[in-house]
């Protein structure tokens, strides 16, 4: 059950998963007051493939199926739902341990790959082992899929009702899915906004959406990590609110991924594959 708080400006607050209470100070002209807050939840979260330590992750601890597989697919460490099994989430004094279960033949490619650090809140591909491994190439994108500006533009809109952990704490960012009209299918949170695209494409495996019949939004800059992911997933195209960065760029280029960047205020700047965004007449 949700939690209910009362912060200091007197208001009767539900806490979203995800979310925890903290009481805190508050500072002001009028002197100090202590009340409670609501802020977001950043946990470890280890992943174990056929018993075997591969990352841990800080991450909002909800979505935590999503989460699993999505990563497994966005970094390639299976092909398909089908080559996972998740066979417990266990929570403890440490952090949340997730096991899972993969085919013997992708559990020993993913042993070459000799992935066991941390990857923290802002880092998707931190604990890679070696530049081999964290460049890898992603299949070309073959979705003929071309959508409008109002399409964006009504996605991302939507995006921004959809964020009630963001809206509770003020510091999580989302990662939206859309159809090519723009209605937003599902959107997902976290602390990490590589996490927030992992909990995406997982949840999108777990309910059969096609990646190739709709775009994605995110809250956040448009990194390597979010390009690469989302080119892995088989998404046509990826909008940021905020900037892409080179190695981006190269990869959406190379990947047939239409990369938009300060994707607000009903703009945005396209920095690879224009064609895909149909210009508004």
């Amino acid at each position: 059950m949700n939690a209910r708080i009362r912060d200091a400006a007197g208001c009767d607050r539900a806490s979203p998963d995800g979310a925890v209470a903290r009481t805190l100070q508050r500072l002001s002209a009028d002197g100090a007051s202590i009340a409670q807050d609501l802020v977001a939840a950043e946990i470890p979260v280890a992943l174990h493939y056929n018993d075997e330590s591969f990352a841990v992750l800080m991450a909002t601890p909800c979505d935590l199926a999503d989460l699993a597989l999505g990563f497994s697919l966005s970094e390639a460490i299976v092909g398909d739902a089908g080559e996972l099994r998740i066979d417990g989430i266990a929570e403890s004094l440490e952090g949340i341990a997730i096991r899972m279960t993969i085919p013997d033949s992708r559990a020993d490619a993913l042993a070459r790959r000799g992935r066991n650090l941390p990857g923290y809140g802002g880092c998707g591909i931190c604990g890679s082992a070696d530049i081999q491994s964290t460049l890898r190439a992603p299949p070309r994108i073959e979705s003929p899929l071309r959508i409008g500006q109002a399409a964006l533009h009504r996605a991302l809109a939507a995006l921004h009702r959809r964020q009630p952990l963001n809206a509770a704490t003020g510091a999580t960012h989302a990662a939206g899915f859309a159809n090519a009209d723009g209605g937003l299918l599902l959107a997902r949170e976290d602390v990490g906004r590589h996490n927030a695209l992992d909990k995406l494409i997982g949840a999108m495996a777990m309910q059969g959406i096609d990646a190739g019949g709709g775009f994605a939004v995110v809250t956040s800059r448009a990194s390597y990590e979010l390009a690469m992911k989302a080119a892995q997933a088989g998404i046509p195209l990826l909008a940021a609110i905020s900037a892409p960065t080179s190695l981006a760029i190269a990869l959406a280029d190379s990947a047939n991924l239409c990369l938009a960047g300060f994707a607000r205020d009903r703009q945005c700047a396209v920095y690879a594959h224009p064609e895909r965004l149909e210009q508004q007449r």
